[in-house]
């Protein structure tokens, strides 16, 4: 990070600006900064999450992004942008809502720069006031900053081999946890149209596994095992899992299912699998159609919840 404090003129008084390379091209790097589903997954330092990320990518258009203390105080940061040139460059207003800062707007310009496959973004705030500048720092902005793109780093290293699928469902995270855990509620709603599943066992617990057959609409078996490694109810659970067409070539990776509360009773359920390359990311999603039927998967949970009484 490079903090710019030359006198020499008004405006390079008033700068901050930070310089991160990245081992990741730049259409990468410029995804997750401006993919509200990724955002939430790195925004913010260490141990912080991110429950809102609202992107209208255009110029004109807002943001607004939340981060999350451990102690579960919300920050909220805003603004409008005011260029984009994917993926080179992204210009927009900030505003921090934190004391002293808040009634400052700040202007950001983000450039991307690509060479032998690394990335250098550098980001340069240019706050309105002296002032303003030296309360952003005394908020914590430099070890925020630097902990907040060491996260952004590690998404990078498993995005170009991972598959996210996300929905809102209408109806509480308790009760999206239960029929996600419960195989009698499992067999209702688990696989894409048209497939039934035929569930062996389903022992959710860390070490525990999970063995089932999805019937495909023609006919075909595709057998399943997964070893359960990590759950948290209601929020989170972490398989190991491999399958794939009987007979046939099968798909290997790490799930991630998190489960956000919203407001009005509402859960956010996010899946996450991550492969062992992008080429083995790219068969499963072309060979399985991993991703149109994990939206189907989605939408018949969705479905089943709203015939639940």
């Amino acid at each position: 990070m490079n903090t710019k404090t030359n006198p020499a003129t008004k405006s390079v008084e008033q700068e901050l600006i930070i310089t991160r390379i990245f081992d990741a091209p730049r259409e990468l790097v410029w995804k997750a900064w401006t993919d509200p589903e990724r955002v939430k997954r790195w925004w913010g330092p260490k141990n912080f999450t991110a429950p809102v990320s609202k992107i209208d990518l255009r110029v004109g258009g807002t943001y607004l992004n939340c981060m999350r203390s451990p102690e579960g105080k919300d920050y909220w940061s805003t603004g409008v942008y005011r260029e984009i040139v994917p993926p080179e460059r992204l210009v927009y207003t900030f505003v921090y809502d934190v004391p002293g800062i808040r009634e400052h707007e700040a202007l950001e310009t983000l450039t991307f720069e690509e060479r032998d496959g690394r990335t250098t973004l550098t980001n340069t705030t240019v706050h309105r006031t002296v002032e303003a500048r030296d309360g952003h720092l005394r908020a914590g902005m430099e070890a925020g900053a630097s902990e907040t793109l060491e996260r952004l780093a590690e998404l990078l290293t498993t995005m170009d081999r991972e598959i996210v699928i996300s929905r809102v469902l209408d109806a509480p995270r308790e009760l999206v946890w239960e029929v996600w855990t419960d195989p009698r509620h499992v067999v209702n709603w688990w696989g894409p149209n048209g497939f039934t599943t035929t569930i062996e066992t389903m022992d959710v617990r860390p070490g525990g596994v999970w063995k089932h057959v999805m019937h495909g609409p023609d006919g075909t078996d595709y057998p399943n095992k997964s070893v359960f490694v990590e759950v948290v109810k209601p929020e989170r659970i972490v398989y190991s899992h491999a399958g794939g067409k009987e007979g046939g070539p099968g798909a290997h990776f790490e799930a991630t299912w998190t489960f956000d509360a919203l407001e009005g009773n509402k859960t956010r359920a996010t899946g996450r699998m991550v492969f062992a390359s992008a080429a083995d990311r790219e068969h499963v999603a072309r060979e399985f159609k991993a991703i149109e039927g994990g939206h189907q998967t989605l939408g018949r949970l969705a479905g089943y919840l709203a015939k639940m009484p």
